[in-house]
């Protein structure tokens, strides 16, 4: 569980999943989104693929990713959910590095 929840603390990975959140997205429109470069966004698409969370299909000669399982979403839903009633505490908090981070 350490191993999930460190991959869902990097803000450029947590930014990729939000893309997708809606739908299945290009390398390329993952790129305009996120405002990350394309080397960075495919790297951590690699990670998040090879961790499970993003699923990838081929259509036509792009590849498109999406959240590979709906409980990603939920997840992420929960957590908007329970920061928005924590936020002070969670900003406050000193014993979690909260630099760069934003809300």
């Amino acid at each position: 569980m350490t191993k999930l929840y460190r991959g869902l603390s990097d803000p450029s990975r947590l930014s990729i999943l939000e893309v997708l959140r809606p739908a299945a997205r290009s390398v390329g429109e993952i790129v305009q989104a996120t405002g990350l470069t394309q080397s960075n966004v495919s790297n951590h698409l690699g990670c998040l693929y090879d961790c499970g969370l993003v699923a990838r299909d081929h259509v036509g000669r792009s590849v498109h990713y999406r959240l590979s399982d709906p409980r990603i979403e939920t997840l992420l839903r929960l957590s908007e959910e329970l920061l928005a009633d924590t936020a002070r505490g969670v900003l406050e908090c000193t014993q979690i590095d909260c630099r760069n981070i934003t809300l």
